[in-house]
């Protein structure tokens, strides 16, 4: 019986395509369920053409809907066939006849390149290419790049090329998983490195019979990361109306690895870049973790904003069905679980207030240093190390504050951390990180309340929040799963999990993939960031970098616009959704990133006043509600859009002076500030998957301008 599987170069089309195209897919799956073989070449409506000039007769289109052509991968043997692109009739047929399909010998995937354009452009590089030792992969022999899946086809472009420049070149035109293995190489890693983290978690098979390079039957079987096959109507169709649960049919198997290990022996971290997967990884595990659970056991899933914790509500509910397992899942913010723990009446300070009160508490206690200092010094040294007396203050490890404080003034500070708490206290306020603070110790005194602990977006939580996390589950196997970045750390918090017993050493994993953002996209948002240390999570050894970070996507960069005026920019920002409105984006799959609450507002009152449907981001605003969500920077960590707006990047809102400690007051915490706007700039940026728009009034920011990208 045939079958329609699908590639996932037609996925990443799916938020583009009209209600009718899909339908069309939806009718030509059908057909390939209930027709033999016989009866789909000869099917009038299907019209499974061959094509004149094809590199490759296994190519060949399918009518969708009039208009609209799919391209298909129609193997000579075995009865399973690939939708491989969705297009208008001339567009479809112009790029259908200069693909060609192969078996890799290594993987036994399928691969399809686009050989019209590798052959075009070969020749003119070979030409212009130095002596062999000075190429790019010249240290390779063709062994070895045989050995990690190049073919012979490939292994003459590769050999033309000279430098990284020129390999972005080709990369669109190469197979995915040949294309994947020399961006590797290219970025500085061992043969032995790219095999074991790259070939060898795509191998389908462990057998060691020669690859029969004709058996498409076989490789289509094999190609799991690339290509879905589909066999239940139900399934189809919730992947053509909800992208996530398309992406989640192509879970990497590094991915896959990852989130169903059957057991770790203790704490683990998956860590990466914006749009690598986390996310998705981390729902997964907690999938798996729920298909152990015994009875009466419980599951936390937390991250740090509302946002997010709708966003990870929404992604379970797609992932695991059954509503009565979903229930034993508690998906909540660590302040909220704070907050339910220590069950007190008490009002969260806000922001605003609480200068003030450090400068009311100076006065009382005559203690000379300033609010911002205090403030800090509560933070970063009290809080992160758990001080609880006097004499643990004056004995606490104040590496990483640039401010010195001499040993006779920590009495007077101490004297005036008591002050502040104390007044909190009377006047019925708190403070979310104490909160935090207070759930640790009761939990560490009545014990955990959770078997397992899974954390996403884990790099902006506080030494506090991590110690009521450690709390929160016993220390077994399976405890806690962390998933974080530390290049999308926005607030200036620094955490070694190690030294808050949480060992991840032999348990951590980092992903390099990203698979959301164009090439073009993440390379732009990248610059802003690249040359710049990055402390990892687990231990102060090493600095997390960028290397190896890459797209699996191609497609449009960032457009730009210096506004003359702010009316201006809210006037260009209307236009842009406009445009993407008339390319078929949907307002609910457009998102706009503003430094400040009252630039979102500005900018919602500007949609909503041309007609177009927006809304403050909230966590109570539905998810299929059709209208942009428009949020501050800071509240769009952790989402992504089909296309982003990130208006008001002037000199002055970022970095925003207020948010940076002043040099001469502390240096270190200055150029950690400093560090926290850059990468609030990177986030936001990197939230678009197809399409980014960054505008400014005035002077662009200097983050922009230092790394001239603007």
């Amino acid at each position: 019986m045939p079958h329609l599987a699908f590639d996932i170069g037609f996925c990443a089309q799916l938020g583009k395509l009209q209600g009718t195209v899909k339908q069309g897919v939806f009718d030509a799956w059908e057909k390939f369920e209930r027709l033999t073989l016989d009866q789909l070449f000869k099917d009038p409506g299907l019209k499974l053409e061959s094509l004149k000039r094809a590199k490759d007769p296994h190519i060949r289109t399918i009518r969708i809907d009039q208009g609209t052509r799919g391209v298909v991968l129609a193997p000579g043997s075995g009865d399973t066939f690939v939708l491989l692109r969705v297009m208008p009739h001339d567009k479809a047929i112009d790029w259908a006849v200069k693909q060609k399909a192969s078996i890799n010998a290594v993987t036994r995937a399928v691969e399809i390149r686009d050989i019209e354009m590798l052959e075009e452009l070969t020749p003119a590089y070979e030409r212009i290419a130095p002596a062999p030792d000075l190429r790019l992969f010249a240290k390779f022999s063709d062994g070895d790049l045989a050995a990690l899946g190049i073919d012979e086809t490939t292994l003459r472009q590769v050999r033309a090329l000279t430098s990284k420049e020129q390999l972005e070149v080709f990369a669109p035109y190469f197979p995915q998983d040949q294309r994947e293995v020399l961006e590797y190489l290219a970025e500085g890693f061992s043969a032995e490195e790219v095999w074991r983290d790259v070939v060898s978690v795509n191998l389908a098979a462990t057998t060691t019979d020669p690859v029969d390079t004709d058996d498409y039957a076989t490789a289509i079987r094999h190609t799991r990361t690339r290509i879905a096959l589909v066999t239940a109507s139900d399934e189809l169709r919730e992947i053509l109306d909800k992208p996530f649960a398309a992406w989640r049919v192509f879970l990497h198997p590094s991915q896959h690895k990852v989130a169903y290990r059957a057991s770790y022996s203790g704490p683990a971290q998956v860590t990466g870049g914006p749009g690598t997967g986390k996310t998705v990884v981390a729902l997964h595990r907690v999938r798996h973790l729920l298909s152990y659970l015994r009875d009466g056991d419980r599951i936390l899933l937390t991250t740090y904003t509302n946002a997010l914790v709708a966003a990870l509500r929404g992604g379970l509910a797609q992932l695991v069905e059954d509503e009565q397992l979903r229930d034993r899942v508690d998906i909540t913010t660590v302040d909220a679980l704070a907050g339910r723990i220590v069950s007190t009446s008490r009002r969260p300070l806000r922001g605003g207030e609480e200068e003030g009160r450090w400068a009311e508490a100076a006065r009382v206690t005559g203690c000379t240093g300033s609010a911002q200092f205090l403030a800090q010094e509560y933070k970063h040294v009290v809080l992160a190390q758990d001080l609880r007396s006097l004499a643990e203050y004056e004995a606490a490890d104040r590496r990483g504050r640039g401010s010195r404080l001499p040993a006779g003034e920590r009495p007077s500070v101490w004297r005036t951390v008591q002050e502040y708490t104390d007044r909190l206290a009377a006047d019925g306020l708190r403070t979310y990180l104490g909160t935090c603070a207070e759930a640790a110790r009761l939990l560490q005194e009545r014990g955990p309340l959770y078997r397992h602990v899974v954390v996403d977006e884990a790099q902006d939580l506080h030494p506090a929040q991590w110690r009521l996390l450690r709390a929160a589950a016993p220390a077994r196997p399976d405890d806690l799963f962390v998933a974080g970045d530390p290049h999308q750390r926005i607030y200036d918090t620094k955490v070694f999990l190690k030294a808050l017993g949480i060992k991840v050493a032999g348990r951590s994993t980092k992903m390099r993939k990203n698979y959301r953002s164009t090439h073009e996209i993440l390379s732009w948002a990248t610059a802003l960031l690249v040359g710049r240390p990055f402390e990892q999570l687990e231990d102060d050894a090493r600095n997390e970098t960028l290397l190896g970070y890459r797209s699996a996507l191609h497609g449009n960069g960032p457009a730009l616009f210096a506004a003359a005026s702010e009316e201006d920019e809210l006037d260009a920002l209307v236009a842009r959704v406009h445009a993407w409105n008339a390319t078929g984006v949907a307002a609910g799959e457009i998102g706009v990133a503003t430094r400040f609450n009252k630039g979102a507002e500005k900018a919602v009152a500007r949609l909503t006043a041309a007609g177009i449907p927006a809304v403050k981001l909230r966590a109570d605003v539905p998810e299929d509600m059709d209208a942009v969500r428009v949020g501050t920077m800071h509240s769009v960590k952790g989402l992504e859009f089909r296309c982003v707006a990130v208006v008001g990047v002037n000199d002055g809102a970022l970095p925003y002076p207020k948010a940076v400690t002043p040099v001469e007051l502390d240096r270190a915490q200055h150029e950690a500030d400093l560090m926290s706007e850059r990468c609030l700039l990177f986030v936001a940026c990197t939230r678009a998957r197809d399409g980014l728009y960054v505008s400014w009034t005035g002077a662009p920011s200097r983050f922009l301008t230092e790394a001239g990208v603007a």
